[in-house]
Formats: structure tokens, sequence, C-alpha cells
């Protein structure tokens, strides 16, 4: 499969959930850069590193055989030349079931390569079910508590 030119982080982004809602394997491998340090932690789970380890770990999560359906929301993005972060809440839908299931919360890195903007890193974890207010610059009692992680 040849692997799509994303011109920006978006473009690689949307491909990613894409894939990832469509449970195919080969559109989702085709968002990641081919590079042994590319990295993902599904939630709960290890980090995973290296090009067939993502695959194979993405391979036995599609043969769940849930369909998926994703919302986005709070979106915080990082842009560089070379690389970009998106901060995303992923509210996820599976298909035949009413409600939601809890909110993810996901870093996705990308780095701008020769063939495009390709993820190198996709990393979810269970999230509050709203997101915490940002605080202004003099102060804002509703701040996150302070913790050293």
């Amino acid at each position: 499969m040849k692997k799509a030119h994303y011109a920006n982080s978006q473009e690689a982004e949307a491909a990613f959930y894409d894939a990832f809602g469509k449970s195919d394997l080969e559109a989702m491998m085709a968002v990641w850069a081919d590079d042994d340090e590319i990295y993902c932690v599904h939630p709960g789970g290890q980090r995973i590193a290296g090009v067939e380890n993502v695959r194979e770990s993405w391979r036995r999560f599609f043969n769940n055989g849930q369909t998926l359906s994703f919302q986005l929301r709070a979106r915080h993005e990082i842009h560089g030349m070379m690389m970009a972060i998106h901060s995303v809440y992923e509210q996820i839908s599976v298909a035949g079931q009413g409600a939601s299931r809890a909110p993810m919360l996901a870093t996705n890195i990308y780095l701008r390569t020769d063939h495009g903007w390709r993820m190198v890193a996709h990393h979810a974890s269970p999230a509050p079910a709203a997101p915490i207010a940002q605080a202004t610059p003099e102060g804002d009692a509703r701040r996150a508590p302070k913790t050293l992680h």
C-alpha cells in the first residue's frame, strides 16, 4: 500500500482517527513513520516501540471486532517546523452501545519527513469527564491540584 502524503499534522491526525474508526490496519500504519523509534501506549498498557511491534498491537486491537467512532474535543496543539504535538480528549462511542465510554486523553506526536507528516508517538490514558479549565495568569480557583506527574 502506497502511503499518502500528509501536508500537515492535522491531515495525518484525521487519517489516524479515520483508520482507527474503520479498524483498518494498513491505513493506520500508513500514518505512522517507518522508524523503529516510534512508540504507542494504549490505555493501561505498556510502551510498545518499533514499527513491527506497533503494527502488531494495532492488529490485536482491531481484531476485537468493535466499531468505534471518535469525537475529539479540547484540542491543544504545539507546532514547530519539524514536529507537532497534539493533545486531545477522545470521546469514544462503540457501535451498538448506547452510552459513550469514559473519555481518553491522548497525546499524538507528528514528525515532518521527506514523505509528509507522520505519527511517531501515540499515548492514550483515561481522562476526567471534562477538561480542567485553564488558569489565568493571575490564578484561578478552578486550577487543577498540583501533582508530581
